[in-house]
């Protein structure tokens, strides 16, 4: 079996050195090439056409940003990008995955050498993953009299088209269940922006360590209608919210006299997974049953599947991204294999579909008292 293969870019030779060789311990993946910055590497990739690179953010030269977007406008392919535990590393990492990369991995601050040895089985992952992903190309860069439309067309494209309606007081009996891991980050923006200010309240697990939810959920506050924040223990669940499990922290809901409370605990991984879909999900179906609404959207593995078929044995009414639009068909197919779907849609149809389905149920809600 041909081997996956890879070329390390890192301004750091230490980093250079000691993710070659995690690498080249595992059976199925070779690097083949490592660059201590773009220029270097762009002439690598060109020479060695590697299946997979792993990015620095912040290099000499070419900012790890600019680099991505030329490469994933010009010669797309999968990019894991490897960023420091920072807010700044956060908000970089964050438009990285905009840009087209498949995933990330957080290296630490100080300790650098133990913490990426620490990180081996969790890079080898992500790169056996991003060698398999669906990878789009970036439309072309602006020309220099085309930038101010291209920047209005941007901001444009970031919100929905048009106005949506108010959905009014149906959105008070109802929640909102999103899962979600690789290419997760773009495709719950997705579904987000497009929903109204008054939505019912939305839980959502996506697969992300520590020091990275926080930036995530600011950055959907400021692109969606609804309000977006990080999941905090014992708060109540309201219409019109998106609560985002925080990085290391299991997320459920419960119920606490006629209101939903959200529940953030700490706890042994489930499905390898912390925070996990199947968590948030077994609670959807526990606590909210026909009143719950759930979404599975692009990732790896099968975290949640299970959980989504019990919230549909419950009642609940369930969406799943189609394999056409996923970054990684594994997780939705899983749920689709286990008879969790009600409707398997392209991305872009969920939120619609799901406005649509709210509207339809009004006056059958159960009542949660």
């Amino acid at each position: 079996m041909a081997k996956t293969t890879v070329v390390v870019v890192d301004d750091s030779a230490l980093v250079r050195s000691i993710l070659t060789e995690i690498i080249n311990r595992q059976p199925d993946m070779q690097c083949i090439g490592a660059a201590s910055d773009p220029l270097a590497a762009r002439e690598m990739i060109r020479n060695l056409n590697p299946d997979v690179i792993t990015l620095d953010v912040e290099m000499p030269k070419m900012d790890g940003l600019d680099f991505l977007q030329r490469l994933m406008r010009l010669r797309p392919m999968p990019v894991v990008m490897v960023s420091t535990l920072t807010e700044r590393g956060a908000e970089v990492t964050l438009k990285a995955l905009e840009l087209g990369a498949v995933d990330f991995v957080a290296k630490p601050k100080i300790g650098v050498a133990d913490g990426i040895r620490a990180l081996a089985h969790d890079i080898t992952d992500k790169i056996r993953i991003a060698a398999k992903a669906q990878i789009r190309r970036l439309p072309p860069a602006p020309t220099a009299g085309a930038v101010g439309a291209a920047a209005a067309h941007s901001t444009a494209a970031a919100r929905p088209a048009a106005p949506i309606a108010s959905l009014g007081r149906l959105s008070t009996e109802k929640i909102i269940f999103i899962g979600a891991s690789t290419g997760g980050t773009e495709a719950t923006k997705d579904v987000l922006i497009n929903l109204p200010a008054d939505c019912p309240a939305v839980c959502i697990t996506q697969h992300m360590p520590p020091g990275f939810t926080r930036s995530y959920a600011a950055r959907l506050d400021g692109l969606c209608k609804i309000r977006v924040k990080e999941a905090q223990d014992g708060e109540r669940i309201l219409p019109g919210h998106g609560y985002i499990a925080p990085g290391g922290m299991h997320f459920s809901v419960e119920r606490s006299g006629a209101n939903y409370i959200a529940r953030v605990q700490d706890g042994e991984p489930v499905n390898r997974h912390k925070p996990s879909v199947e968590v948030l999900f077994q609670s959807a179906a526990r606590v909210v049953g026909q009143n719950a609404l759930g979404i599975m959207l692009t990732g790896m593995g099968a975290d949640g599947a299970k959980a989504m078929k019990v919230m549909k044995d419950a009642g609940a009414y369930n969406f799943v991204q189609d394999e056409a639009t996923c970054v990684v068909f594994g997780m939705p197919r899983e749920a689709i294999n286990a008879g969790a779907a009600d409707e398997v849609l392209p991305l872009q149809q969920i939120a619609p579909r799901l406005i649509e389905r709210l509207r339809s149920t009004a006056g059958m809600s159960l009542n949660r008292v």
